[in-house]
């Protein structure tokens, strides 16, 4: 059978999408599928996104080069606008910024005439699809709020997920992501200055707010507990999660959050917040990590207690990776779902 996977490229912008992608079109020929990738350039210019999905449109991918194929599954928007019998979507999440991100008050021009274009392509083509999934509950609750669809969370396991270990904790919080605004690592420093135990904090990854990290550091006095690693490689990531005392994961409104489920897999306990969205799906509060209000104050008091109570927190850890397992977050699982028979 003759699998078509369909995506987006951002080259030289790598991240979890390119993960969950990646792994899907492997886990698909490891379970017997001639599986393929079609990825389609995307920019986020409002002009740039009209012409892309207009072109996404206009690919009919039945029979192209008249090889036949049996079945499209596509992920991203707007590379679920191809056309084909057979097409499956499983949602990463929609043009955010059309949607939740939108603010009335400072769009400009070009996007606020993109809306309109946006939510009337996802009715057209998201409806119209066979089987309809969403990676995790948080996206299925959006696109149930933004379209009326309803669609199937399914989760997939990160990258190298049978690579991760427990180790004896050495006093830190680690947090590994993208230094960007809706990651809110800003508000996870301002937490810290405000804890009364000696807990420590290691950020690992690039973005755009790594200037202003490190300055709000220096502000604080924070140089001796907060440390911006920078890129580090995937060797480094287990073993910072391995001998982590808890992970941190503050986002705002995440779409499923990898580093929930890493996490899980090293058997610590995550902090997060009552609006980071995905990751609520897994973390439930005392019994695989903390909840918190997305306040410096409410931050620190789950970094105190995680600090000052080590036995504890190592038992929420455990308690974290037997509900993963239990779960059962397998690419056989994922593929048995979307290759189902209609």
């Amino acid at each position: 059978m003759n699998i078509l996977v369909t995506a987006n490229q951002t080259p030289f912008l790598p991240g979890g999408a390119h993960y969950h992608v990646q792994g899907l079109v492997g886990a698909l020929r490891r379970f017997g599928y001639r599986a393929e990738l079609l990825t389609l350039p995307f920019h986020y210019a409002e002009a740039q996104i009209e012409q892309q999905m207009a072109f996404a449109e206009q690919l009919n991918v039945t029979a192209p080069n008249d090889v036949t194929i049996d079945r499209v599954i596509s992920l991203q928007f707007p590379s679920y606008g191809v056309s084909h019998p057979e097409h499956s979507v499983w949602l990463m999440h929609q043009h955010r910024i059309c949607y939740e991100l939108y603010d009335p008050e400072q769009a400009s021009p070009a996007l606020k005439a993109l809306k309109p274009q946006v939510e009337a392509y996802d009715r057209r083509h998201l409806g119209n699809a066979k089987h309809l999934f969403a990676n995790s509950p948080r996206v299925a609750e959006r696109l149930q709020h933004n379209t009326g669809l309803s669609a199937e969370p399914l989760y997939h396991p990160p990258y190298r997920a049978e690579h991760f270990t427990c180790a004896d904790d050495w006093g830190y919080v680690y947090y590994p992501s993208r230094l960007e605004p809706l990651k809110r690592q800003a508000l996870l420093i301002e937490a810290l200055a405000q804890t009364r135990t000696p807990v420590k904090l290691l950020l690992s990854g690039e973005g755009s707010q790594r200037a202003q990290l490190q300055a709000l550091i220096e502000q604080h006095s924070l140089s001796d507990r907060v440390r911006l690693l920078g890129h580090i490689s995937e060797q480094e990531k287990l073993t910072l999660y391995a001998h982590a005392l808890a992970v941190a994961f503050p986002t705002f409104d995440e779409d499923y959050g990898y580093v929930t489920l890493e996490a899980m897999l090293a058997a610590k306990p995550v902090i997060t917040c009552t609006d980071s969205g995905g990751p609520l799906a897994f973390v439930e509060p005392g019994a695989t990590g903390w909840v918190a209000e997305p306040h410096p104050q409410a931050l620190a008091q789950a970094l105190d207690e995680a600090y000052a109570d080590r036995t504890r927190a190592k038992r929420l850890g455990q308690q974290g990776r037997a509900a993963y397992q239990a779960l059962n977050i397998s690419w056989h699982h994922v593929v048995s779902r979307l290759m189902q028979t209609p």
